[in-house]
């Protein structure tokens, strides 16, 4: 026990002193755009097709459940305000992060772990190419852009679903089904929402380039490590949302 907590702050403390770094090469010429134009479209275009369909059906089940319950004491007309607000301040904004540590934090600390195992990190540095701003700041920067973008569409893909069940399958009126979700959908809510989702991708991507670039033991080493950075950020993911939801809401 005492050796895993140990271990585990190791973890934070290593962590904890790879953030200023990257920070610091994020603001520190030259500047490659290409490099965070690549990242934007990996983690963002790339993702959407995933993130679409798991709210879509989220959505649904929401709206499904919603209306069963709330036709018990004939309140159904507001099943599109519990969905728009559960997707807006909570399932949106997790599930999509969750989604973004299990593809790109796995595929990032696999990259770099490989990296390092084989010494083509080592190669950098001969290179005269800081590897941390080559490989890790423009990951940070383009989760950071992308994580609300992909928040929003989530939202929007989930309120859809939605508004399948209610007005297509259970038949509530279009016009009350709009108007009681725009009720409930505060701007605040909405911005807290997106302000959420910077905080987990900053991390996820200092999660997995952290344990890229801490890799050792060769291809079993790999598989160690990319196990270890998607569990640690789907863990982080959750306590980070408890913390920041008593904090901005």
């Amino acid at each position: 026990m005492k050796k895993r907590i140990y271990y585990f702050l190791e973890e934070i403390g290593g962590m904890s002193l790879f953030l200023p770094q990257i920070i610091i090469q994020i603001f520190k010429p030259p500047f490659r755009p290409k490099y965070i134009i690549h990242q934007l479209v990996e983690i963002g275009i790339n993702t959407l097709p995933i993130v679409g369909l798991m709210s879509l059906f989220v959505g649904m089940v929401l709206a499904y459940l919603a209306y069963l319950q709330f036709k018990l004491v004939e309140f159904e007309m507001y099943t599109g305000s519990l969905v728009g607000a559960s997707m807006v301040m909570e399932l949106g904004p997790v599930l999509t992060a969750i989604i973004v540590a299990g593809r790109i934090g796995a595929a990032t600390t696999a990259e770099i772990g490989s990296m390092k195992v084989t010494e083509q990190i080592d190669a950098l540095y001969t290179l005269a190419v800081n590897p941390i701003k080559y490989l890790a700041a423009p990951r940070f920067l383009a989760a950071i852009i992308m994580l609300p973008l992909l928040t929003i569409f989530a939202d929007i893909i989930g309120m859809f679903g939605g508004y399948m069940i209610g007005v297509w399958q259970f038949g509530i009126q279009h016009s009350i089904y709009i108007n009681k979700t725009l009720d409930f959908l505060a701007p605040d809510d909405i911005i807290c929402g997106l302000i959420k989702t910077m905080f987990f991708g900053a991390m996820i991507v200092l999660v997995s380039c952290y344990k890229g670039f801490t890799t050792y033991g060769g291809a079993e080493g790999v598989g160690k490590a990319t196990t270890s950075a998607v569990v640690i950020s789907i863990v982080l993911i959750l306590v980070m949302d408890y913390f920041l939801t008593i904090v901005l809401f």
